[in-house]
């Protein structure tokens, strides 16, 4: 394992917009070869904003980042040129957030316990929030599929404080808005929590973030169903919550001690260690070729050398 820290020359950008850099970067090395695909030697984490409850669910939105404060039942929003404002205040203390390939904001809503949608004006719409009848746990965190189908997770995480837990299990979600239909995809899962498809969307990564705190990869047949579940990864420090797939095929999933990176093969390409513990992450910026982090009270930046996987 080899250890590695960076120059500023990103900081630079950054002290221009006003913000201070942290240390360099230090990574943790697993194979080097790969890792260099990854994110250059150089490349600085750079703390964007502090002070918040406990950060979540970024997304790359409209050209700005998006992205939850739970506690503080807020959505913020975060721009190089105008740096930290709020978004969206109630928000049903929403965890996780993406998009969809019309540029639509899915939302996976604590409070509400339901899947959202926000269009381009900001018109906020309920997508789905029971099964069989019966309310959703707690939505935590959400992935829309080309075809326009939602999948989310749905542990007790975020359960309202006196409610009552209605669905007998912490499952997997699938959701078509063309039937209407709400189907279980994943009923072993202990604590369901971060989503991914691969970039051909044939495969969907899960990670459980309950006792087993690791990575599973599904089969997806055109069926819409899953198949052929595996262990992919696991984690070594903390457990994964947030997971992010690459253009090339690597998973990208938040840990203890920082983000992991994944081979397609499931071998540990190495980690980005970041001084916070890290809740989510996501690709963004202009060029796509940021990593956004939040990272319990704060939001963190990395350049990275690619981007998330494009939708078919």
């Amino acid at each position: 394992m080899m250890n590695m820290k960076s120059s500023r020359w990103f900081a630079l950008g950054w002290l221009l917009a006003g913000l201070s850099p942290l240390a360099a970067a230090e990574f943790e090395v697993r194979n080097e070869g790969e890792f260099k695909k990854c994110v250059a030697a150089e490349a600085t984490v750079e703390k964007l904003a502090g002070g918040m409850g406990f950060t979540e669910g970024p997304t790359w939105f409209q050209g700005f980042l998006v992205f939850s404060d739970i506690p503080n039942n807020e959505l913020k929003k975060w721009s190089k040129a105008a740096g930290l404002e709020t978004f969206r205040k109630p928000s049903q203390n929403i965890n996780g957030n993406t998009t969809d390939a019309a540029g639509r904001l899915f939302s996976a809503e604590h409070s509400a316990r339901r899947v959202s949608v926000t269009d381009a004006a900001g018109k906020v719409e309920t997508v789905v929030e029971t099964f069989d009848g019966k309310k959703f746990n707690s939505p935590n965190d959400v992935v829309v599929k080309s075809d326009g189908t939602v999948w989310f997770t749905d542990p007790p995480y975020g359960l309202p404080k006196g409610a009552a837990k209605e669905q007998a299990g912490n499952h997997v979600y699938r959701f078509d808005p063309k039937t209407k239909a709400v189907t279980i995809v994943v009923k072993d899962a202990d604590m369901p929590n971060g989503l991914c498809f691969s970039p051909d969307e044939k495969k969907l990564y899960l990670a459980d973030s309950g006792r087993p705190r690791h990575i599973r990869v599904f089969d997806v047949p055109a069926d819409g169903t899953l198949a052929n579940g595996k262990v992919f990864a696991a984690i070594d420090k903390g457990g994964p919550d947030g997971i992010r797939c690459d253009a090339d095929g690597r998973i990208w999933s938040s840990a203890g001690d920082g983000v992991h990176v994944f081979a397609p093969d499931g071998s540990l390409v190495g980690k980005i260690l970041v001084p916070e513990s890290p809740a989510n992450l996501c690709f963004g910026g202009p060029d796509g070729k940021t990593l956004f982090i939040t990272a319990r009270k704060s939001l963190y930046a990395i350049p990275v050398k690619v981007g998330g996987a494009a939708r078919p």
